[in-house]
């Protein structure tokens, strides 16, 4: 099937828009943090139930220890480190303008695929990488933001911080989701043999799940998390996040990784603010401004590049 890879991605930005919607709720009622530790351990049961389903086992057996490392070594800079601060900062500074600082990722990835993994770009793939980019932030740039703005978290609420505070989580989230791609690339494709994007997904999202609430016990906060699980409402948005995003936006993301470039895939990944334009249109019964559609078709513009280069 033609543009296997380039679709993927799209898929994943449209998941991911979805999820983030979702998480930044959860993320208010319960913490960001509170929030990490329950879609993983929802997620990695779908997987293992997906995978019992397929192979008759609920975890991948074929997988050597270099591969292990790089896709744990993965797990844990991409969905601990980055999608920590991620969340954080979707509750800190809101989903506009943490999806515009996300929007780096793809110019991150490149430049860290070419580094470790050599993956070299053509001149139009980067004209589309740039075009598509420039339309995000357009489109994401429309409102302004108040450099004092919490979004009305209460005084105690965990993630309550400054513009600053949440600008530089935003920026290691993407910096975590850039090294996260590149260290799964690795793990799947260099290192003694081929992990396919499922078996790929679960034992990232298994460490990360071992690791984070190894994290969540050193700190005390085991019992705390136990108890805001019986929050109906949160735990609801939880699981409709986890379904749309770390398990079927992560599995598509690799599956962009398996078929195209790094970078590329990164820059595919990215049009979620694109995306959620007319999820928050629909449901928000928010108005499309005329610079909204003028920036998603420059977008557009650039992920039809990418297509065609």
């Amino acid at each position: 099937m033609p543009y296997v890879g380039e679709l993927a991605g799209l898929a994943t930005a449209l998941l991911w828009a979805f999820t983030s919607i979702f998480f930044s709720q959860a993320g208010r009622l319960i913490g960001s943090f509170s929030v990490n530790k329950v879609r993983l351990l929802i997620a990695v049961g779908l997987y293992a139930a997906l995978s019992l389903a397929a192979t008759g086992c609920p975890y991948p057996q074929h997988i050597n220890a270099q591969q292990l490392f790089w896709l744990g070594l993965s797990g844990l800079v991409g969905l601990v480190i980055g999608d920590s601060c991620g969340f954080k900062a979707l509750v800190m500074i809101g989903p506009r303008l943490t999806t515009l600082i996300y929007a780096s990722a793809p110019i991150m990835t490149t430049i860290i695929a070419w580094i470790f993994l050599g993956e070299r770009l053509s001149l139009l793939n980067l004209v589309g990488i740039g075009i598509t980019i420039g339309g995000i932030s357009w489109v994401v740039l429309e409102r302004r933001f108040d450099r004092n703005n919490r979004f009305n978290l209460r005084s105690d609420h965990p993630d309550r911080g400054s513009l600053i505070k949440g600008v530089m989580l935003a920026l290691g989230a993407a910096l975590g989701q850039a090294s996260g791609l590149v260290l799964a690339k690795q793990g799947m494709f260099h290192a003694g043999g081929t992990v396919q994007p499922l078996e790929a997904s679960f034992v990232r999202m298994a460490v990360a799940l071992v690791v984070i609430w190894i994290i969540a016990v050193a700190r005390g906060q085991l019992s705390q998390t136990i108890s805001v699980m019986k929050n109906v409402r949160a735990l609801s948005f939880c699981a409709a996040g986890a379904f749309v995003g770390p398990f079927l936006g992560v599995w598509m993301s690799l599956v962009a990784i398996k078929y195209i470039a790094t970078g590329l895939a990164a820059a595919l990944n990215s049009t979620t603010p694109v995306m959620i334009l007319p999820i928050v249109a629909l449901g928000y019964k928010e108005k499309i401004t005329m610079r909204a559609a003028l920036g998603a078709m420059i977008a557009v513009c650039g992920v039809a590049l990418i297509f065609l280069s």
